[in-house]
């Protein structure tokens, strides 16, 4: 029995959520995909920020193109307070959980964008009690939070 389903999301558009119970640590899914150079992503208009990219960074080199249906894994959303983490060895990504999981519970994980110009262009709909309303990696979020209160004063 797989541990995931697919079905209409509350965070955006669909998602995966969990069959059963999955304990902290459970290797979940792989996120599979076409190994690419930088460069070809780079290159390539298919990976214009204008629509869904399923783009992974493997290394300072190689990134992971997961835009095809057999990746099932692309489909799980950004969360501020996610309960999976991405982990790569080699040119291999897996989906673990970084805390249990209930049955019926959207599988997330933190997709970690930059805080740069662009940030306002990725709004987050995770609806997490520490969501700062946009796709930012939690190390960067605090920068969000100080222009909300500097504006606020």
């Amino acid at each position: 029995m797989r541990l995931y389903k697919t079905k209409k999301s509350k965070i955006d558009n669909f998602g995966l959520y969990a069959t059963k119970d999955i304990k902290e640590g459970t290797k979940i899914i792989e996120y599979r995909g076409k190994v690419i150079t930088r460069k070809e992503a780079e290159e390539n208009p298919k990976y214009d920020n204008d629509k869904a990219i399923y783009l992974f960074n493997l290394n300072k080199r190689y990134d992971l193109d997961g835009d095809f249906k057999k990746n099932t894994a692309r489909l799980i959303n950004h969360s501020c307070n996610p309960n999976c983490e991405v982990t790569g060895s080699g040119l291999k990504v897996w989906v673990h959980a970084i805390k249990d999981i209930k049955k019926n519970e959207e599988l997330s994980y933190d997709y970690g964008f930059s805080f740069d110009e662009d940030y306002k262009n990725y709004p987050c709909r995770c609806g997490s009690k520490n969501c700062c309303g946009y796709i930012v990696r939690e190390g960067s979020r605090w920068r969000i939070k100080n222009k909300k209160n500097k504006k606020k004063k």
